[in-house]
């Protein structure tokens, strides 16, 4: 599979997502559809962007009970999209249950990945807020396997731990990792940061990159910037 550069599209709602990927009239990047732009619009937001001829990463992190999670899973089957994700925390019976939901009477699915720790977490707040001691690479790889063995693609991680998650898990194993800066960029919120070029290094299958490409004078020519240091 090809690497590729997913937009998060962290917009208020439809207007301001598509006066965004209107500016684009040459590329159908990929685009990551979060909480903040799907409770604002619901699954038309989805199916409308697709319908432009995107590819989408839907990007809700679910987690609950397994019947639940799988319950939910079925209804996103229905949207089309590429990639869904939840928590691999909610342990390997949900991610089982949830794979089992998203899977379609005719056997295809989405690629379904876990979100190992959030690239905002650091070993303190993980010690502080979650009480979890262990060093915060241990953690992830746990989380990594744990998703592999429940039968998912994948795992949403930072990039700077996506070449041992790619050791653990096995090469085809897919590292999608948001955390990605410019080098003449601030970090803002971000911990765990790296930029498109030290990410192709460490081998990234998908960067997913916002506020660089959204938030820049010139999105498309941020988009061109990052594809040309990730892929090409």
């Amino acid at each position: 599979m090809g690497k590729d550069v997913i937009i998060a599209c962290d917009f208020a709602g439809a207007r301001e997502t598509f006066a965004f990927l209107d500016r684009f009239t040459e590329e159908k990047p990929f685009v990551k559809i979060g909480m903040e732009l799907f409770y604002a619009e619901g699954p038309e937001i989805v199916r409308q962007i697709k319908a432009r001829g995107h590819k989408i990463f839907l990007d809700l992190k679910l987690h609950d009970i397994p019947n639940t999670v799988k319950k939910a899973m079925a209804v996103l089957s229905g949207l089309d999209v590429d990639i869904c994700n939840l928590h691999a925390a909610g342990t390997g019976a949900m991610m089982r249950a949830a794979l089992e939901g998203l899977t379609r009477p005719d056997g295809t699915r989405p690629l379904l990945i876990a979100v190992t720790q959030l690239t905002s977490t650091d070993q303190e707040a993980m010690e502080q807020d979650l009480w979890i001691r262990e060093p915060i690479d241990q953690v992830v790889m746990h989380y990594a396997e744990n998703a592999k063995n429940a039968g998912l693609d994948g795992v949403v991680c930072s990039p700077l731990e996506a070449e041992k998650v790619h050791a653990r898990c096995g090469a085809g194993f897919l590292t999608v990792t948001p955390g990605i800066r410019f080098a003449d960029s601030a970090a803002g919120d971000q911990k765990r940061v790296t930029t498109p070029a030290r990410a192709k290094e460490l081998g990234s299958d998908y960067i997913v990159v916002g506020r660089p490409i959204t938030g820049a004078p010139d999105p498309v020519a941020a988009y061109r910037r990052c594809a040309a240091e990730f892929i090409d």
